[in-house]
This record gives C-alpha cells, structure tokens and sequence, in this order.
C-alpha cells in the first residue's frame, strides 16, 4: 500500500517536472552546449521528445487509474521509461565526459538529462507494483520493442542531414556531433545508442523482476 501511494506521489513529481523542464526549455535561448535551442527547435532533440513522451505516459497512466482504477500497458511505461534512460546515459557516459568545457545539465537540460530520467526509473523500478505480474505480463521481447524510439529517432535524423546536409556550426543539422568523424563512424554511434535503448529497458526489466521478487 505504501509504494503504491509513493508511486503515485512520484507520478505526479514526474508530472510537475516535464511542465517545468518545458517551460524552461522552451524560454530559454540557445545555449553554448548545443543542446538547447530556442521556442519550439528544441523539439528536434531526442532529450526533449523522449522527456516529453514520459510525461505524457506518465500524466495517461494516472488519469486511467484514477478514473478507472486500471493501469495502462507495461509496454508502453517501459518505452517511455527507457527512452529517458538513454538520453541519461549517453549524456552522463558519452556527451558530458568527451565535452568536458560543456555544461551539459544547465536550464531545462538539468531537468530532462537527470532530474526526470532518475525520478522516472527509480519510481518504474522501485515502487510501481503494478509493471510485475508474472513473466507473462512484462515477456522479454517488451524490451526489444522499447528500442523503437531510437530507431525512429535516428533514421530521422540520418534522413533530414541527407536531405538538408550536414550544415556548419551553429547552424548544423548535425546537432549531437554524431558525424564528425563522418557517416560510417555515425551510422556506428546510432547502431550503438539502439543497442543502448535495448540494454536499457533489459536493466529496467531485470531490476523490477528483481525487486518484485524479493518483495514476494
């Protein structure tokens, strides 16, 4: 009973600092990272969609079961889940360390690069009872599925610098520096952070397992 009230508290915490990591974001200007732009540009960074897709999962399931006393799918928390998982760490193991001069956890960024991918796993881990009801609720392939928003997210990307080219700095449509080193190299990074989004959601799963099994 009391993790299902912690649950719901951080929900809403959740809830609270998407609109707050938005409102930042989407005020602020262009910072020296690279990683925020101004208004509504900020929408081409896979921090803030994936950010955002949290929030939106997160604010559904809490409607659903306030009103209906239900919950909506795993699959779909865990997509969500992961998503801002990856953005946690290739921020904190890849982008800050190799951009040390770069304040990677500035304005909006703080919220969406750490405060809400933390809050977000520990609550889907930790204390949201309902994500393990068996191996038949939360099956292995779940975790290849939640690779999809990196999928999307970087034939996306690949596609939009084939079509409007790389561009130069500030103005690059290279914003994450993938193809520095060129398309083979970036087509290896994104290959690499889909492997990440999939690692990702099979730690989550192992952990809720984990815990849910202790807890029994």
């Amino acid at each position: 009973m009391m993790k299902s009230k912690i649950s719901i508290f951080l929900k809403i915490l959740i809830v609270i600092f998407v609109i707050t990591g938005t409102v930042i974001m989407f005020q602020g200007a262009a910072d020296d990272t690279g990683l925020a732009s101004s208004g509504l540009k900020n929408l081409k960074y896979y921090t803030v969609l994936s950010n955002l897709l949290c929030g939106i999962v997160t604010l559904i399931d809490l409607l659903v079961f306030v009103i209906k006393k239900r919950r909506i799918s795993v699959l779909l928390r865990l997509i969500s889940v992961s998503a801002v998982g990856v953005t946690f760490g290739v921020v904190a193991f890849f982008l800050q360390p190799m951009y040390r001069e770069m304040n990677m956890y500035k304005g909006g960024n703080l919220w969406f690069h750490l405060i809400i991918p933390a809050t977000a796993m520990i609550e889907f881990i930790l204390f949201d009872e309902a994500n393990w009801q068996g191996e038949d609720s939360f099956p292995f392939k779940y975790t290849i599925i939640s690779a999809v928003t990196s999928v999307i997210y970087g034939f996306g990307y690949l596609v939009n610098i084939l079509i409007n080219g790389k561009g130069e700095w500030p103005h690059t449509n290279d914003w994450y520096g993938f193809l520095n080193w060129g398309y083979p190299v970036g087509i290896i990074i994104f290959a690499v952070v889909v492997v990440i989004n999939w690692a990702v959601a099979i730690g989550i799963r192992t952990l809720t397992k984990c815990v849910n099994k202790r807890a029994e």
